[in-house]
């Protein structure tokens, strides 16, 4: 599969932004998918993942309450809807895919098969 992100921007803090990520193939409803982000100067980290069919999500500590990911199957997207945002939030954002048919704890632990082209999201003070 492959992934296409897209959405990033320069916002000032407490603003929104949604990030959008678009799979190829006809299949996108078999995988669990996930967003991470690498700050500058940092590893990269997961943000939030989401199961196949969107009824279960799973939120990094620090973005709860302010991040929400969700799919649509019938269009090969995933999003992250992302408010308040932070100057801490300012990071690289990639959209990331286990294997098919991998559980959504495959995209907590970090074990991706695909990654998405990252899309920048800068939040200024």
């Amino acid at each position: 599969v492959q992934l296409q992100a897209s959405g990033g921007g320069l916002v000032q803090a407490g603003g929104s932004l949604r990030l959008s990520c678009v799979a190829s193939g006809r299949t996108f409803s078999s995988y669990s998918m996930g967003w991470f982000r690498q700050p500058p100067g940092k590893e990269r980290e997961f943000v939030a993942a989401i199961s196949w069919s969107g009824g279960s999500t799973y939120y990094e500590e620090s973005v709860k309450g302010r991040f929400t990911i969700s799919r649509d199957n019938a269009k090969n997207t995933v999003y992250l809807e992302m408010n308040s945002l932070k100057p801490e939030d300012t990071a690289v954002y990639y959209c990331a895919a286990p294997s098919e048919n991998d559980a959504i704890v495959h995209v907590i632990r970090g074990r991706i098969n695909y990654w998405g082209r990252g899309t920048q999201v800068t939040v200024s003070s």
